[in-house]
């Protein structure tokens, strides 16, 4: 695991920022490593990444130093048993909106009599030599953020919040914008309150906030940070990709008129 282990960082309330990766190819998921993120997040959730990739990007980011969490496609509790078999230090659960839902995420990354999640010697377990070590690990080592992107969440906020295991949380903006009717209007009062809702909800419970900043824009970042939150995702690789690309060639025709 790493060190100091990621969910330590969160309780004891410390900054730590990581990003998103979309892309199969490990190569991503070796220079994201290599850049200082303290976490990297495997999308399974809105790629075409399998779970064989996943497996190869975990081990990646695994063996960098930095904490390898998977974003589920669902709150699907073999889907979770898999990745935690293959390495992955935690979890980021979409669409989490009771507090059975947070309970249930938890439970499937833990061994009974704390959870469901059946046992298997796979990598995390080093195939069996490192049982012992991963059966204590697993008890309270794993990390758990829930992912707040419906309006329904915002009613029982504080009930999901305050399960144990429950790490911190993370907004998903577009999907609250359109459980609200307003999609992509994150400008709007009723959406800006939300926000501070959740924000608020988040500090008064010392449960770490988190906030996807999805352009590279270090401007936002640092608004983020300003704004308190503990478990910022700063881009993903294909913006950062496309937003270094096109930044790279523009206006280089009007500089160098031979190229016209």
């Amino acid at each position: 695991m790493n060190n100091p282990p990621l969910k330590e960082k969160l309780q004891a309330g410390n900054l730590t920022l990581g990003s998103w990766i979309t892309l199969g190819h490990p190569a991503i998921a070796d220079i994201f490593a290599g850049a200082g993120f303290d976490w990297l997040v495997v999308d399974m959730e809105h790629t075409t990444i399998s779970m064989k990739q996943a497996g190869e990007l975990i081990r990646v980011i695994d063996l960098s130093g930095v904490a390898p969490l998977v974003r589920l496609t669902s709150n699907d509790p073999n889907q979770i048993k898999r990745v935690m078999d293959a390495g992955a230090h935690g979890i980021v659960v979409p669409m989490v909106n009771s507090p059975e839902e947070a309970v249930a995420a938890v439970a499937a990354t833990r061994y009974a009599p704390d959870g469901i999640r059946g046992v298997g010697l796979a990598r995390a377990q080093r195939y069996g030599a490192g049982f012992q070590e991963y059966l204590e690990w697993q008890k309270k080592g794993a990390v758990v953020i829930v992912q707040i992107e419906h309006h329904s969440a915002l009613e029982v906020l504080e009930e999901i919040l305050t399960v144990e295991g429950v790490d911190g949380f993370i907004i998903g903006p577009y999907d609250l914008s359109c459980s609200m009717g307003i999609p992509g209007e994150f400008e709007h009062p009723e959406f800006l309150g939300a926000m501070e809702t959740i924000r608020k909800a988040g500090r008064r419970l010392q449960c770490p906030g988190g906030i996807h900043v999805v352009e590279p824009d270090r401007k936002r970042l640092d608004q983020a940070i300003n704004d308190g939150y503990r478990f910022i995702a700063y881009s993903v690789d294909i913006r950062m990709l496309d937003v270094s690309a096109r930044e790279g060639i523009l206006g280089i025709s009007k500089e160098n008129p031979e190229c016209e």
